[in-house]
Order: C-alpha cells, then structure tokens, then sequence
C-alpha cells in the first residue's frame, strides 16, 4: 500500500515505517510540525518517502492515517482528495484525553468527513476512556525494534525520561522525580531537562544536578539508559509512554505509578506499580542496594516486553487493520 502518513511522533513512526509498504511523509523547508519528513536521527527504510504537498496531488495514496484534527483539511488541500470520501483513512489517537477522564468527545466525531472511520487507540484505557460516539475503535499497542539486552545496572542510580519536565510538572510527575532526588541518585534525560537540573540546585537536592541531566539522541539514549540500575517512570496521566516499553526491553526493572495503562503494561516481577510514593523510594533503594535482585526484575521485564511489544505482532496488527480499512 501507499500510506501518508505525517511524521508526528518519531518513536512510533520509527515503528510503523518498518513494515513492508510505502509510506509517504509530507516534507516542508523548515521542517515544521506539518512538514517533518523523514527522521534526521534514525535510519528509516527507503519505503518511506519525503513528498512535498505539490507532489502529493500526483501520489498514488492508498490510505491515510491521521494523528492531529487538522490534518484532514492538509490532505484535502495537498492531495484534492475528500478523507472519508476519495480516500479510506483511519484516525490515530496517541493520547489520553486531556479534559475529563470520561467525558471527553474524541475530534474525528467534530469532523462529518470523518465519522464513520476507525479510530485506532494505542491502549485499551485510552479507547476506554474517551468518549468515541459510534465511530469504530480498535487498539494496536505499542510495539518497538529490539534494542537488545543492554543493562548493565553499573551505575547504582535511577534514571527518568520525560521532555519539558518544568513545564509539564504533575502531569509527568515532576514534583515526584524532585521528591526521590532528595536522598536518592537520579539522571533525567529529554528535552528541556537543564531547567529541571536548575530547579534542583536551586532547592540543593543531593540526587540530581545539571550534571545529571541530559538531552540526547535516541540512540544515545539507549546507550546511557541500560548503565542505571533501575528505570522510574512518575507519570500521573499520560497514555502509555514508549520510554517505559524501551526501558524494559533493555532489561531494566521499572518503577511507576498505577495509572493509565501501566498496571497493564507491567505485571507483577517485572517490576513495580503503585500509587504510594513511599513505596516507590523503598523499592528503589533495594534495588540500588541489590543488583542481583535487579537484574533479575530486569531480565523478566524484557521477556514480557518483547512478547507483548514486538515490532512484528504491531506490524501485523496494522496490517490487518489497514486491509479492512482498504476493503
């Protein structure tokens, strides 16, 4: 199939251009946010294609999958194609609803050209939770390359993933990553981490630094990762981050709070799930204490990702989907 699709999210985009057709990526000058084109820091396959919009108007599209509301008014004005109409498309929805938890109307049912095409959730709880109306829902779960088994756990620290953590504060759980650096050693890595490494010598914080914060490629990142002992994923509401997938398929064992998707995500000995913050500095503090016991979290954790997260089942799942949604 030819497949538009806009570069939105690159983790998962990294995923989905993986599998065996076209995917054709819109490109602009500045590479905005509508225009990204290809990953300029991963090596995506030659399937997919920078287009720009005047090419498109050419293109052989077979499907679209759209990720943003606005992007229904690109493909009509780049492609002359009515989505829903002149084109099949299926909505994908990365997100938790960020109004109430249920109660919320999903923005494909805003848009009359849209209803009636599936809306994909990449969790059950997101499906779940917000409010579809009749449109048609399926969920296809995460799924990631296997980076290999790569910690160490050499550095008897914990380490965080979050972008903008300042900015998004008790939604990413920052105020709880500034709690456990009070007494406990921890690296934050993403964008826009600097502020959280000033917010912490502000408030003279023993754990965490400047020096311990730090914005990397992806690639790095996998690197550093698997050298900390233990993975802490603090969000409150999130859908189910990518960070945390990747971090147990490196052989970590995982610290996060029970929301959203992650009680889902990470059974009981693959690590620990709880709501209680005490709970999350006691289990911590063991684990920097016990590498054997870590490793031991860590190694099933990769196990169950890689049976529950494999590239090749979100290949399949996706291509099932888009037979139905072509046929």
């Amino acid at each position: 199939m030819n497949i538009l699709l806009w570069h939105v999210h690159g983790s998962w985009t990294t995923s989905f251009v993986s599998g065996r057709h076209q995917y054709l990526l819109p490109v602009l000058p500045d590479r905005g946010p509508d225009g990204r084109g290809r990953a300029q820091t991963w090596d995506w396959p030659a399937g997919a294609r920078e287009v720009a919009p005047e090419g498109l108007r050419d293109a052989d599209i077979d499907v679209v999958v759209l990720q943003r509301p606005h992007e229904a008014d690109l493909v009509e004005e780049w492609t002359g194609l009515r989505p829903g109409r002149d084109v099949p498309v299926v909505y994908l929805e990365h997100n938790a609803p960020t109004g109430h938890a249920v109660s919320t109307r999903h923005p494909s049912l805003e848009d009359e050209r849209l209803l009636g095409s599936t809306v994909v959730h990449v969790t059950h709880f997101n499906a779940l939770c917000w409010d579809n109306g009749a449109q048609p829902v399926r969920v296809v779960e995460h799924g990631i390359p296997d980076p290999g088994h790569r910690w160490t756990g050499e550095d008897a620290s914990l380490a965080v993933v979050v972008n903008e953590p300042v900015r998004r504060t008790r939604v990413a759980g920052t105020d709880l990553v500034l709690d456990l650096a009070a007494d406990l050693p921890l690296h934050a890595y993403g964008m826009g981490t600097d502020e959280l490494g000033t917010t912490a010598r502000e408030r003279g914080l023993r754990g965490l630094s400047p020096e311990t914060c730090h914005d990397v490629s992806q690639t790095e990142l996998h690197e550093q990762l698997g050298r900390h002992r233990v993975y802490l994923h603090p969000y409150r509401w999130t859908s189910l981050g990518l960070s945390l997938v990747e971090a147990m398929t490196l052989g970590m064992p995982v610290l996060a709070l029970s929301t959203t998707e992650a009680p889902e995500a990470v059974p009981p000995g693959t690590g620990v799930v709880t709501n209680d913050p005490s709970l999350l500095r006691q289990v911590a503090r063991r684990w920097l204490d016990d590498p054997d016991e870590a490793d031991r979290v860590g190694t099933a954790a990769r196990e169950h990702a890689l049976r529950r997260f494999g590239l090749d089942r979100f290949l399949a799942d996706w291509d099932s989907l888009l037979e139905e949604a072509t046929a």
